[in-house]
């Protein structure tokens, strides 16, 4: 997983989320609409000022704080520790839940209601790690310190805690892989629709 180098400007990733953010919602119609009214985008640059301020360790109540106000304005909830990749798009967003060691790769797309939780109360490395591509449908919760490698769809309300292959499509409770049909090859896995999955 690559996480976006420091020396990208923020005029750069702001277009880029603008893009991203046309790229996977047929329902943007223009630019003020997605700088004005995406929750989703809001969230991501809230979290991208926590993040810078959470690496300086004086600095976390204020990030803290910064994180939690963004929490209160989108109904979603990044907490400031958490690594977030390039052209990463929350669609609606409420209910999100993205945990301190969560790290999330680029080009990842999850929808509302999803949870990147932990299952211990242990220091160190406790939420998944998505790995670029990965699509998460709505509601679904990935939890403890899995990996779901790059291009694979969790589906909808599904619940993951075991480590999930590249290019894979996972339903269910618990998660599990189902294969993909025979007609489609791994690179049109990445824009398979999470939701016909259930």
């Amino acid at each position: 997983m690559k996480v976006a180098s420091p020396g990208v400007g923020w005029r750069v990733r702001l277009r880029e989320d603008l893009a991203a953010a046309r790229h996977r919602d047929p329902a943007a119609r223009s630019t003020p609409e997605l700088l004005l009214a995406y929750p989703g985008l809001h969230a991501v640059w809230i979290h991208r000022l926590a993040n810078r301020l959470w690496r300086v360790p004086v600095l976390r109540l204020a990030a803290r704080v910064i994180s939690n106000l963004g929490r209160t304005m989108t109904g979603i909830e990044i907490h400031p520790g958490a690594t977030i990749g390039r052209r990463f798009f929350i669609d609606h967003g409420m209910g999100v839940v993205i945990g301190e060691t969560a790290e999330v790769g680029d080009d990842v797309m999850i929808y509302h209601g999803v949870t990147l939780g932990g299952r211990s109360m242990s220091h160190g490395k406790r939420h998944p790690t998505l790995e670029d591509g990965v699509t998460v449908g709505a509601g679904a919760r990935i939890l403890g310190p899995v990996t779901v490698g790059a291009g694979a769809q969790v589906g909808a309300n599904a619940v993951v805690v075991r480590d999930v292959p590249a290019g894979a499509v996972v339903v269910g409770v618990p998660g599990r892989v189902r294969e993909l049909p025979p007609t489609v090859t791994p690179t049109e896995a990445d824009h398979i629709d999470p939701a016909i999955w259930i």
